[in-house]
């Protein structure tokens, strides 16, 4: 782990949804890149599109694929098409599926917790829990551990997965420092024991925040030495 730690971006619910919002889309992807402390990866949570179509994605596509660092994705209910199918999002970002990375000795997870189009009372698919089992094993304990997902998994949070629970008990036995979630557009902070559990406004001009702030944008966090997780919110310029 390097002693000074490393900065990383948290962004969710782009929704974008055609040429007209582009250009704030690429001015908060442009403000992203130009950080002076040079983040070296981005998670990116969801609801990347207010509708799923290929325009939509494709756009998506070129400026994840022009930030310049790492984009680790996970699919929201609006990556769904209206007849709950994602192979389209699945086609542009292929990669999104269920996965985990080491940086710097801090282990990633993005877990995939959509499941439809549907945007409330919703479970983690019982796929990504069959991951999840299959994948913990092979993460080390002693290892700080940041997990990200679409739905929120803090008590008592709007839109709250169903079965958050039986996802952070699968963690008992690990050291997870932070959660962090979308899909939810608010800031919001619970405490699971040492766990640190957010939500963030969207990163969009095409909704609106559910906890009223008008203020849009994105985490720039730092993952210390120690293992300890800080962010902070950034507004995106116009936004």
């Amino acid at each position: 782990m390097a002693a000074e730690g490393f900065w990383f971006l948290v962004v969710n619910d782009l929704h974008h949804v055609d040429d007209a919002g582009l250009p704030w889309l690429e001015s908060a992807f442009l403000q992203m890149r130009a950080h002076p402390e040079h983040p070296k990866f981005c998670l990116l949570l969801g609801d990347l599109v207010e509708t799923a179509s290929e325009r939509a994605f494709t756009a998506v596509r070129h400026l994840v694929d022009h930030l310049g660092m790492p984009v680790h994705v996970t699919a929201g209910n609006h990556d769904w098409t209206a007849n709950a199918d994602r192979r389209l999002f699945d086609t542009f970002f292929p990669e999104a599926r269920n996965h985990w990375f080491d940086h710097e000795g801090w282990q990633v997870v993005v877990l995939d917790s959509s499941a439809g189009n549907v945007y409330e009372k919703v479970a983690v698919p019982d796929s990504s829990l069959a991951w999840l089992d299959a994948t913990v094993p092979k993460l080390k304990p002693g290892r700080p551990t940041l997990l990200a997902t679409h739905f929120p998994l803090g008590a008592d949070v709007r839109y709250r997965s169903t079965n958050a629970d039986a996802v952070l008990e699968r963690f008992k036995d690990f050291d997870l420092r932070a959660v962090f979630s979308g899909h939810f557009h608010g800031l919001t902070e619970r405490r699971a024991g040492d766990i640190v559990l957010t939500t963030n406004r969207c990163c969009s001009t095409t909704r609106k925040n559910h906890d009223g702030s008008l203020e849009k944008g994105y985490f720039l966090c730092h993952a210390g030495p120690n293992g300890e997780v800080t962010r902070r919110f950034v507004q995106v310029a116009g936004g």
